[in-house]
């Protein structure tokens, strides 16, 4: 029951950075052309929130796979739960190169790169959540299909030695 849960945060976590992005894309499009210029950030310009949708379909394939265990689904589990590490840890390295430069922006625009900071600081701290969720499920699917593999063997050969 508690795997349910936490696929189901997964899940959660996905549809947070959707809004997230939808809320960034509102608020940076809302810039006025000042003297300094507009304030784009990189997870901005790379749609970096948007890569939730990994995560949300992540979480769906590890529903799929508990409700109808089998070889394949564990399989494609963890082929997207291993994309979510590797789109978790660079949305975190693209946050932090955000955060620890500011170039000057219009006074008018301020405001918005005041506020689209603080959404990438919350965003900081829920990516690393979704790295380990992401982590923890590729070392337990890794370890089902360990385990699947040890059981295919034992059969064959349990198979081989009733033959003869």
């Amino acid at each position: 029951m508690l795997a349910v849960w936490l696929q189901a945060l997964q899940i959660l976590i996905g549809i947070f950075h959707i809004f997230m992005w939808y809320f960034i894309l509102v608020l940076y499009m809302g810039q006025i052309k000042g003297t300094f210029g507009i304030y784009e950030p990189i997870t901005y310009r790379t749609g970096c929130t948007l890569w939730g949708i990994v995560f949300i379909i992540s979480g769906v394939f590890l529903i799929r796979v508990a409700k109808h265990p089998s070889q394949r689904l564990v399989v494609l589990a963890l082929i997207t739960n291993i994309f979510c590490v590797i789109t978790a840890f660079i949305a975190v390295v693209l946050t932090v190169i955000e955060l620890s430069k500011f170039h000057s922006v219009s006074y008018k625009n301020y405001g918005q790169a005041k506020l689209g900071r603080e959404v990438s600081r919350v965003l900081l701290f829920s990516y690393p959540l979704e790295l380990a969720l992401a982590f923890t499920y590729s070392i337990f699917g890794c370890i089902d299909l360990s385990r699947r593999n040890e059981e295919a063997l034992t059969t064959i050969t349990e198979e081989a030695e009733s033959a003869f």
